[in-house]
């Protein structure tokens, strides 16, 4: 995701707090969704946007985005 705002590395240890893949269940349905959408071809599903800009303030990843 190369040119868009990075979030923190989900398998950093740190002294507090946990990693977040530590306070996730193996089975739960947050694992599909992130999956799923990580999948997803965006650009060919018309997500325009897709694509970094060269200039301003780099943005959030779309996938990022619907994730959430």
């Amino acid at each position: 995701m190369a040119g868009f705002i990075e979030g923190a590395e989900r398998s950093q240890t740190v002294l507090f707090p946990d990693r977040l893949e530590d306070w996730i269940s193996e089975d739960a349905l947050v694992r599909v969704v992130d999956l799923f959408v990580d999948e997803l071809d965006l650009a060919e599903l018309g997500f325009v946007r897709s694509a970094a800009a060269r200039t301003g303030r780099p943005g959030y990843h779309p996938a990022v985005l619907l994730k959430l």
